[in-house]
């Protein structure tokens, strides 16, 4: 497991580690708000906070079908993420589904 979800379910105990996109993610409450992609790590958080973190070179877009990104969703280097891991299960938890 990666070392970022052991210090989020450390904090966190409830949560748990399921899949999305056929990848390692963790899950609050049933929503998937982080997974692993190679060495990158995906988090959901509110699509302008996306678009700034792009606009910023901090992050890539999450595109697993070419030149169709998926707007909440943002690529970044797995070290020194737990930050913005934490952020996404925030917004996860109190974003509406669907």
């Amino acid at each position: 497991m990666h070392p970022v979800f052991d210090a989020v379910l450390r904090l966190h105990p409830d949560d748990e580690v399921g899949r999305m996109l056929r990848s390692p993610g963790l899950k609050t409450g049933g929503r998937c708000y982080a997974f692993t992609s190679g060495d990158d790590m995906i988090v959901k958080l509110p699509a302008a906070r996306v678009g700034e973190l792009i606009a910023a070179g901090v992050g890539l877009p999450c595109s697993p079908r070419p030149g169709r990104p998926m707007r909440e969703w943002v690529r970044l280097p797995a070290q020194d993420c737990l930050a913005y891991v934490l952020d996404a299960r925030a917004f996860v938890s109190v974003t509406p589904p669907g």
